[in-house]
């Protein structure tokens, strides 16, 4: 019985470790994050900041994601020689109704009927039309 009790613990404990593992990896930060999307640009913003999160991991299904579209980008991630990680397809255009969107490298602008966002990697500028 008290083999049983140890290793019933034991089990507990190892699954309770697993289940608070982080599940995203920002990979231009460098650090696990927890991730949230924004509704209305569509874009995964670092909870923590809400900051637009480039590109990360999902730890779960080991698929590096585009933050910017959530698509997974496996095979077309590309390391620098300064050490950053590049997405190899980064032009892009959405269009959809009164949302546009545009991507060129590290900068993204995003307008709505009410807002332009422009981001790049250091910093985010949100402009309301009021």
């Amino acid at each position: 019985m008290k083999k049983l009790l140890v290793i019933s613990s034991v089990a507990t404990i190892i699954l309770s470790t697993a289940c608070k593992q982080q599940r995203y990896y920002d990979l231009t930060a460098g650090r696990y994050v927890e991730l949230e999307k924004d509704e209305k640009t569509g874009l995964m913003l670092n909870a923590a900041t809400d900051e637009p999160v480039y590109m990360y991991v999902d730890t779960r299904t080991n698929d590096t994601i585009y933050g910017a579209t959530g698509k997974v980008i496996n095979g077309y991630v590309i390391k620098t020689s300064d050490g950053k990680y590049k997405f190899d397809e980064e032009e892009y255009k959405v269009k959809n109704d009164d949302y546009k969107k545009k991507v060129e490298g590290d900068e993204a602008k995003v307008k709505t009927d009410d807002k332009k966002i422009k981001t790049d990697e250091e910093e985010k500028k949100v402009k309301n039309d009021n």
